[in-house]
């Protein structure tokens, strides 16, 4: 009798949660230099000086920062970066399947959509409580810079910690929680929901085996479809944790602000760089989800048949 195939593999929540998480950090060290571009996108137009610095699309961006700030500046805020996905996309993703099973027991054989974006929204919002420090320091390390005799507020991530904290209280570190909550909810839905949807479908109509390349496609097109939604939302919750205490009395507040002097086009700056970052992420950070939870669980049902 022929042994399981990968797909038949079950796959425990502890394994999909560290799956989550190892991926995730394997795909933010690919990508973070296209974040760190897509945070400076994001906040140019804060700064009207003269001497400010015009950033021109995703390349011009990096170019420009490796240039005038040295190229390590591209993963500054990487230490950050990789706290939050160990503390927040493990969980995000991670669960999605288990809270899925939850809202779906005795419904129904296969999860409707509407447990799909009931699981989304429920993870989304949990792991955005959980993992907003992180977050909050990620992106003041990225935009901060030193040019033009500036002094950067942080000399690293931990200092940024402490800072924030004794500056701004502890409520500081989860500054922009309204914004990034709202945020990472589209996104997880989006995310999480279209891949589903569109690897179900792949393997169903048999145009794709559940393997790599359906992998592939599906988390390319949840890139897209999640970076369209979510630009505007991004945009402000980027811009609103960056700024100084007391500079906006609210997140409305800033957005309001952000469309009388700049247009709604603003709510979509650094919208390549977005997709480029999202859809590379999704690729890389699913293709290693799926293998590395299949061989995790493949080695411990081979160690307990050799027991």
């Amino acid at each position: 009798m022929a042994g399981p195939t990968a797909s038949d593999v079950p796959q425990t929540m502890p394994v999909k949660i560290f799956s989550a998480g190892v991926a995730a950090c394997v795909a933010d060290v690919i990508t973070f230099p296209l974040d760190t571009a897509k945070v400076r996108l994001q906040i140019q137009g804060e700064c009207q000086t003269s001497r400010a610095i015009r950033y021109k699309g995703v390349l011009g961006t990096v170019t420009t920062l490796a240039k005038t700030e040295g190229p390590m500046k591209l993963y500054s805020g990487l230490p950050a970066g990789l706290q939050r996905q160990i503390s927040f996309a493990s969980l995000r993703i991670g669960l999605y399947d288990t809270v899925q099973e939850f809202f779906s027991t005795g419904k129904e054989t296969t999860a409707s959509l509407g447990s799909k974006i009931a699981a989304g929204l429920t993870t989304g919002g949990v792991a955005v409580f959980i993992g907003q420090p992180t977050e909050v320091v990620k992106v003041r390390l990225q935009a901060q810079s030193h040019l033009h005799g500036l002094k950067p507020r942080y000399t690293g991530t931990y200092n940024a910690y402490r800072i924030i904290a004794t500056t701004e209280g502890l409520t500081g570190l989860w500054k922009g929680t309204t914004p990034n909550l709202t945020r990472n909810v589209i996104i997880n839905c989006t995310e999480l929901v279209t891949y589903d949807l569109m690897k179900e479908a792949l393997v169903k109509k048999k145009l794709l085996a559940d393997d790599l390349p359906c992998h592939f496609v599906s988390a390319l097109i949840a890139g897209f479809c999640t970076t369209v939604l979510s630009s505007p939302v991004d945009v402000v919750k980027t811009r609103f944790v960056n700024s100084p205490p007391g500079q906006y009395t609210s997140v409305p507040n800033y957005a309001v602000t952000m469309l009388t002097k700049e247009g709604p086009l603003a709510f979509f700056k650094g919208f390549v760089p977005s997709f480029l970052r999202l859809g590379s992420w999704n690729v890389i950070m699913f293709v290693c989800f799926e293998q590395l939870k299949r061989e995790l669980m493949k080695s411990g049902q081979t160690v307990n048949c050799a027991t």
